[in-house]
């Protein structure tokens, strides 16, 4: 099944930290640039994090410094490592693999991150 699948959201206080995963199926994850996006309520969905196929990174300025992405593409896996969690940061998390050359994009469902005391 062609998919990429987000894991890893929840709870967490001010301060904390949360890992999330992307796990891709069904393509050749290495062609692929993956990016995590993100949606609170009430708003437009918003860049986060890039990672491309060759690892250059790219962050949203609201994030720089806290958040980490990586990729590992023998697992077909990324990751977000965030850090210093503000309740601003609360969202619904979505993970998007693209190969530009492919034409092919895919978003994942989406996972919930609250930061709340």
């Amino acid at each position: 099944q062609v998919q990429v699948a987000e894991s890893g959201g929840g709870l967490v206080q001010p301060g904390g930290s949360l890992r999330l995963s992307c796990a891709a199926s069904g393509i050749i994850f290495r062609l692929y640039d993956l990016g995590w996006y993100r949606q609170a309520p009430g708003k437009q969905r918003e860049f986060v994090a890039r990672i491309t196929k060759d690892g250059s990174t790219a962050y949203a300025d609201s994030v720089k410094g806290r958040f980490t992405i990586s990729r590992d593409n023998v697992k077909k896996m990324g990751s977000l490592q965030m850090n210093s969690l503000k309740p601003e940061d609360t969202a619904v998390y979505y993970c998007k693999s693209e190969a530009s050359g492919l034409h092919h994009t895919l978003w994942g469902q989406g996972t919930q991150v609250t930061v709340s005391s």
